[in-house]
């Protein structure tokens, strides 16, 4: 029986051109973004899509101009967040345009795709085991689709927000073949930091630097200390965001928190992060 490395070429399928051809499309469409930097945590319930809302707000308000995609196919729900789902997608010559928030942030989302609210995403396949073998590629190819059919034109920084799963990091440095660099959150709590060290792992395998972890909801549990995570791990602590209700309601809301309580300890928190992960991104190799 043949396998496929004893095909001459690719059996006339054009498989390898066709990928090649998508990568150059896409290293073209990125051309114009000067930084991408990954969300991950590896962990769900950390927050972890509403720090990446307040971090572009607070990047946004700074003067930069930010994008974000949300890279959670199954489960989306930036464009709530920022206040822009509901919002038509509209195709140009360009790509498709975006939708901004308030403070002009420019959002990609499938749930700006999506018929309903309860209409979930679905990979169709014959068998449900067929569909299975097939998800990993398919979500690949569809955030592949994402980055570069959409117009994100001029961007200081684009914001990915990553579902939880160690994996989704691999795929996405795969298509982003110049990541600036991936920030990892956890919250105090020991089944946290036992998921966030495995992505913490994977993160260093990715060829882009982490920039460093983010304790959130702090002051929430009388768990571990992120000090202790970041330094066994040997990357930097980046900040630590206190728990605040208002901040999750205000996303509820799609409000920017950092805007409308602007004085808050969990906003100034934000602030002083976001400044980091700049200053981070910007400064010269060492």
């Amino acid at each position: 029986m043949k396998k496929y490395k004893d095909i001459a070429g690719d059996g006339g399928s054009n498989i390898v051109a066709q990928v090649e051809a998508q990568q150059r499309r896409l290293r073209a469409r990125l051309a114009t973004v000067r930084a991408v930097v990954a969300i991950v945590s590896g962990k769900g319930g950390v927050g972890k899509s509403s720090l990446t809302a307040n971090l572009a707000c607070c990047l946004a308000q700074a003067g930069l101009r930010v994008g974000v995609l949300d890279a959670d196919l199954n489960g989306p729900t930036m464009a709530k967040m920022l206040g822009v789902r509901g919002q038509r997608l509209v195709l140009a010559s360009g790509g498709v345009e975006p939708p901004r928030t308030s403070l002009g942030v420019k959002v990609m989302s499938m749930d700006l795709l999506l018929p309903s609210d309860s209409a979930p995403l679905q990979w169709n396949a014959v068998t449900q085991d067929e569909a299975h073998t097939w998800r990993g590629s398919m979500e690949a190819s569809a955030l592949r689709e994402f980055l570069t059919d959409t117009n994100w034109g001029e961007l200081d920084l684009l914001l990915l927000d990553l579902p939880p799963g160690t994996d989704r990091l691999l795929t996405i440095a795969a298509l982003v073949e110049r990541l600036a660099g991936t920030v990892v959150v956890t919250i105090p709590s020991d089944v946290s930091h036992l998921v966030v060290r495995k992505a913490i792992t994977v993160a260093s395998q990715v060829k882009a630097p982490v920039l460093g972890l983010v304790e959130n909801m702090a002051g929430l549990l009388s768990g571990p200390d992120a000090a202790l995570l970041a330094r066994d791990a040997g990357i930097p602590l980046l900040g630590r965001v206190p728990f605040d209700p208002a901040l999750a309601a205000a996303a509820d809301r799609g409000e920017p928190f950092v805007a409308v309580a602007p004085e808050s300890a969990a906003a100034r928190a934000l602030v002083a992060l976001a400044a980091e992960i700049q200053a981070r991104i910007t400064a010269p190799a060492a």
